[in-house]
C-alpha cells in the first residue's frame, strides 16, 4: 500500500507575503488630518453652523454664541481667531467663491461680511424685519449673496453697493428657512414652513416663481447645489432627503424628483438641519437629530456612512473640498472632523 504524501502548498515570495500582513495606522490612513478624527472644542453654545473654505485650509464654525471660530484644518487644528460682532445667535455661515469672504446671518435680522485676511467684519446689511435663517453666495461671482428670513422674504444683495437688497421676492406668509442659488447666478432657490421649494429668476422680481417642486410634508430647512449646479438636495422636517434635477430643460416641477433618502430624523427641538453635497457629487450629508452623521450614496440612496459620536443634534455639515474628510457641527457644542 502507497502511504498518502499531503501536497505541498507553493511558497510565497516575500511581496505576497507583505500584502497579507496587518498595515500600520499610517499606511491606513486616507486623507492629511492630524488624527483620523479630531474633537474640536471651544464654543460656548450650540454650533449651527460650519464650513469649509475653497482651499479647504479653513473651517469656520459659528451658532449660538454669536461668535465665528477660524480653525486650522491641518496641523494640531489650533483655533486662531474668534470674530465677534452680531448681537444675535448665528443661524448660517457661507464662504464666498474664492475664499476671501465670509458671509453670516443672524437672529438679529442682519447679513454681516468678514474678511478672512484682517479678521474684520467689513459689511453689515440690515433690510430684514425678522430673524435670518439662511445665506447662500455665488459659485463664479464674489459680489453676490442671497439670504431668506422668518420676514417670508428672499433678499439678493450686490456686496458691491451700499444699499441692502437689490431684489425681493416674496413668499408670504411662510417663513423662509433656507436658500440657494440653481442652475446659474440667475435663479434663486427658497424652502420654508409651506414644504414647496420655490425656483425664482432674478431678472423678474415679484411674488411669482418660476416653478414650485413639491413632494415634502413639513418644513425644509436645508438646501444644497451640487459643484455642477445641476442638481439640489433638501433636508426635511419629515425624515427625508429628497434630490431634485434643477436644470433647465426639465420642463415640470413636479417631476423633478429623482430620489428619496432615508434614515435621520428630525425631533421635538424644529432646528434647522442643513445638507451637503460631496466634492465629487457622488455622496449627500446631512444633520439628524439622533446624534449620528449621516452620509448616503447617492445612486444606490444606501446609507454609506453612519458615524457616532456627538452627544446633541447634528445641525450642520460640509466635505472637504479636495480629501475624504467630512465636519460636523452640533449643539452639543464641539466639532468633529473625521476621514472617510
Amino acid at each position: 500500500m502507497t502511504a498518502l504524501v499531503p501536497a505541498q502548498a507553493p511558497k510565497k515570495s516575500k511581496s505576497e507575503l507583505a500584502a497579507f500582513e496587518p498595515k500600520s495606522r499610517a499606511e491606513m490612513r486616507t486623507s492629511s488630518l492630524f488624527a483620523p478624527i479630531v474633537s474640536l472644542s471651544g464654543h460656548e453654545g450650540e454650533i449651527f453652523a460650519c464650513k469649509f473654505s475653497p482651499d479647504g485650509s479653513i473651517l469656520a464654525s459659528a451658532g449660538f454664541d454669536r461668535k465665528i471660530f477660524l480653525w486650522n484644518v491641518y496641523g494640531e487644528c489650533e483655533n486662531w481667531v474668534c470674530l465677534a460682532g452680531h448681537s444675535g445667535a448665528i443661524t448660517d455661515l457661507k464662504f464666498n467663491y474664492d475664499g476671501s469672504e465670509i458671509v453670516t446671518t443672524s437672529t438679529d435680522k442682519s447679513v454681516c461680511i468678514w474678511d478672512v485676511a484682517t479678521c474684520e467684519r467689513v459689511k453689515r446689511i440690515k433690510t430684514h424685519t425678522d430673524m435670518a435663517n439662511s445665506v447662500a453666495t455665488s459659485r463664479t461671482a464674489a459680489h453676490s449673496i442671497i439670504s431668506g428670513s422668518d420676514d417670508c422674504s428672499v433678499r439678493v444683495f450686490d456686496r458691491r453697493k451700499r444699499a441692502g437688497a437689490g431684489v425681493t421676492f416674496t413668499n408670504a406668509p411662510f417663513q423662509v428657512l433656507a436658500v440657494s442659488y440653481g442652475s446659474s447666478d440667475n435663479e434663486v432657490v427658497s424652502a420654508g414652513i409651506d414644504n414647496d421649494i420655490k425656483v425664482w429668476d432674478v431678472r423678474k422680481p415679484g411674488t411669482e416663481c418660476l416653478y414650485a417642486m413639491r413632494g415634502h410634508i413639513d418644513s425644509v430647512t436645508g438646501l444644497a447645489l451640487n459643484t455642477d449646479g445641476t442638481h439640489i438636495v433638501s433636508n426635511s422636517m419629515d425624515n427625508c432627503l429628497r434630490v431634485w434635477d434643477v436644470r433647465a430643460y426639465v420642463p415640470n416641477g413636479e417631476q423633478r424628483c429623482i430620489n428619496i433618502l432615508y434614515g435621520h430624523q428630525h425631533n421635538f427641538e424644529k432646528n434647522l438641519l442643513r445638507v451637503a453635497w460631496s466634492p465629487d457629487n457622488q455622496l449627500i450629508s446631512a444633520g439628524s437629530s439622533d446624534k449620528f452623521l449621516y452620509i448616503w450614496e447617492v445612486e444606490s440612496a444606501k446609507i454609506a456612512y453612519k458615524l457616532p459620536g456627538h452627544t446633541g443634534s447634528v445641525n450642520d455639515v460640509d466635505f472637504h473640498p479636495s480629501e475624504p474628510i467630512v465636519v460636523s457641527g452640533s449643539s452639543d457644542k464641539k466639532l468633529f472632523l473625521g476621514e472617510l
